[in-house]
């Protein structure tokens, strides 16, 4: 064996400055994420809640986006399919939990909006509306803001490639490439706007329109974690520097349907979906852990049964919380005096 092939390579997460224990926690942010998932699809089947958006198949960018930003300082500006991004910045079970059972003491809309709508003050996420794209110029003025205040913040927001056509989309890149401002478009790219393919979304990528903006637009495989972490984490870099903002296209798939009211295989197939399923990036993340020594299947196991209980206990705390009165129903709908 020669001296060259003797040298030990560096793990790469190692390589983009994470240690053991937070790529170990990202694969947990991942798995806790999946399971919740999987559990609100379970709970609306049996009548326990009304509607689910899933975001299955779209944890791995999520959560690797998450770990790449300030989740002390920055603002985040989610669409409805992230409960990894949010769970990753600091939301708990609990808490979304109780949004899924419309309960009064759900965090983010006090049981008003569909579950997906997060929101949280104390953790810097602004709530999204139920018209797609309309948080994109909200994070805007969010970076407009900080810029003007010389803050080192990043407004970080996400949608997906359908809503990429909308003119808020187009409106907010184009001020903040002309005021350079610091913030990150994250589009999840999952590949199907409701039931409607890519192909018949776009005429090309999403990450070339940043260049009609004048700022850098950049294509990155979603179920990469690591390459996801790296690519949010220059774009944040660059932002803070004062360069602007940064288009992310993150190549993925939704793997379940768009809802609970959704039938998706009436337009695609089920060889399609399973295809998609071997790309999933979560058994990808626990490959990668498990050859590096840093997991094992005996840990995997302990992990499901820990995110089971999570799960059960969040369960039950939200189904024994109590709805909203009919007569709260303007409460939180006008700031107070000294509350804006």
């Amino acid at each position: 064996m020669n001296a060259k092939s003797s040298i030990k390579t560096q793990p790469k997460h190692e390589q983009l400055g994470l240690s053991d224990a937070e790529v170990v926690d990202m694969y947990k942010y991942m798995l806790l994420a999946r399971k919740f998932d999987e559990r609100n699809l379970l709970l609306q089947r049996a009548g326990k809640i009304n509607f689910h958006v899933s975001g299955i198949g779209q944890e791995t960018a999520q959560v690797a986006a998450a770990f790449a930003l300030d989740r002390e300082r920055d603002y985040f500006l989610p669409y409805y399919r992230d409960y990894g991004f949010v769970l990753t910045v600091g939301m708990s079970l609990k808490e979304l939990m109780l949004s899924a059972f419309a309960k009064a003491d759900d965090p983010n809309s006090g049981g008003r909006q569909m579950p997906g709508h997060f929101g949280s003050k104390r953790l810097r996420i602004v709530t999204g509306s139920s018209p797609v794209t309309t948080q994109v110029p909200h994070a805007v003025g969010i970076a407009l803001a900080a810029k003007m205040q010389k803050k080192d913040i990043v407004s970080y927001v996400t949608f997906g490639e359908g809503s990429s056509n909308q003119g808020d989309f187009h409106e907010g890149l184009n001020f903040a490439g002309v005021q350079k401002l610091p913030v990150i478009f994250m589009c999840e790219n999952n590949q199907y706007a409701i039931s409607v393919p890519i192909k018949k979304q776009l005429g090309g990528k999403v990450s070339d329109r940043a260049l009609g903006y004048g700022f850098p637009g950049i294509r990155v495989d979603g179920n990469d974690a690591l390459e996801v972490y790296r690519v949010v984490k220059e774009a944040r870099e660059r932002a803070v520097r004062g360069e602007g903002p940064t288009l992310i296209e993150a190549m993925m798939y939704r793997l379940s349907p768009h809802s609970t009211s959704d039938n998706d295989l009436a337009y695609r197939t089920k060889e399609e979906v399973d295809e998609n399923w071997r790309k999933d990036g979560i058994p990808k993340m626990r490959q990668y852990l498990i050859e590096h020594g840093l997991w094992s299947e005996e840990q995997d196991e302990a992990l499901s049964r820990e995110i089971s209980q999570q799960l059960k206990d969040a369960i039950e705390s939200a189904e024994s919380a109590p709805f909203p009165k009919p007569e709260d129903t303007l409460l939180h709908v006008y700031a107070s005096e000294g509350e804006v």
